[in-house]
């Protein structure tokens, strides 16, 4: 259920989120070099096995055997991960450029259910893919939210009488070195 407000990160202001689909991408590449290397070494390795044993060399066999095993197993599950993960970038833009903020909102614009909607806002938030954002049930808002700071402190010295802001990890008059007394 949308709230009504949209929200809109400042790209070009102090203090703004640099969100761009650089991360995503790189991760969306990765997976795909992994499933192609796979796939070739699972290719590869089928006619390793009848031409290691023709020719005697038992080892070209072996590691024959091992690609082709590997590569049974390995290619269709590291192409169902990639495909699985190929909707991410699509939700990441639906958020950072086209400001859908609630799951209903993604999942009308993007033909989806609401509940693949928030499994793929979940991936995307625990892969860090949307920096600058948090959910707030069913709906993302700007996360506004400052880092924690060490509380400061004034003092005034009662031995050389100098004003000056302390930290309870650093609790020292700077000017004579007396401990700040509480």
């Amino acid at each position: 259920m949308s709230t009504g407000k949209k929200r809109v990160i400042d790209k070009g202001g102090a203090g703004a989120y640099n969100i761009d689909m650089k991360e995503v991408k790189s991760y969306l590449r990765g997976l795909l070099i992994a499933a192609i290397i796979i796939t070739v070494l699972f290719v590869a390795g089928i006619p390793m096995i009848p031409v290691g044993a023709t020719t005697g060399i038992y080892a070209v066999m072996g590691v024959g055997i091992a690609l082709t095993a590997a590569g049974f197993y390995a290619t269709p599950i590291i192409w169902t991960v990639y495909g699985s993960n190929v909707g991410l970038k699509r939700i990441v833009h639906a958020v950072t450029e086209e400001h859908l903020y609630s799951v209903r909102e993604i999942a009308a614009q993007l033909s989806l259910n609401e509940k693949n909607v928030r499994d793929q806002l979940t991936k995307c938030f625990n892969k860090n893919f949307l920096p600058g954002y948090k959910r707030d049930g069913d709906n993302i808002v700007l996360n506004e939210n400052i880092a924690a700071g060490k509380k400061e402190s004034f003092y005034e010295c009662p031995y050389c009488g100098a004003k000056f802001t302390y930290t309870k990890d650093n609790a020292r008059c700077p000017y004579c070195g007396s401990p700040v007394q509480q």
